[in-house]
């Protein structure tokens, strides 16, 4: 059974930085790329970061490229996203994605969510003005 448990959320002032974690079980990590997203109340879910397979590309939306940084330790089927330069705009849910990539590009990761295969449940993120 495929697990994906996200941690790290919570309230930080703007300007501030957190560290969100994504510990994924009960699937083969290496062959998954691997996505955040964000929903904002009474927004539609949005693609943040993604990282391939091997850990060796990323991708950003625009709204957060330069501020955060998505990582990867297949060691420990985790996946992180450094988010710094917080805005009260980045406040939502943010969620943890896997897309299984066995057979595809090294360099392939996905910014759809029709791509995910599964997801977690969600840590809030609140950045205060």
């Amino acid at each position: 059974q495929v697990s994906l448990v996200e941690s790290g959320g919570g309230l930080v002032q703007a300007g501030g930085s957190l560290r969100l974690s994504c510990a994924a079980s009960g699937l083969t990590f290496s062959n998954y790329a691997m996505g955040w997203f964000r929903q904002a109340p009474g927004k539609e879910r949005e693609f943040v970061a993604a990282i391939t397979k091997s850990g060796g590309s990323t991708g950003y939306a625009d709204s957060v490229k330069g501020r955060y940084a998505i990582s990867s330790d297949n060691g420990k089927n985790t996946v992180y996203l450094q988010m710094n330069s917080l805005k009260p705009e980045d406040t939502a849910v943010y969620y943890c994605a896997a897309d299984r990539a066995t057979y595809y590009s090294p360099n392939y990761y996905a910014r759809q969510e029709f791509d995910y295969d599964y997801w977690g449940q969600g840590t809030q993120v609140t950045v205060s003005s």
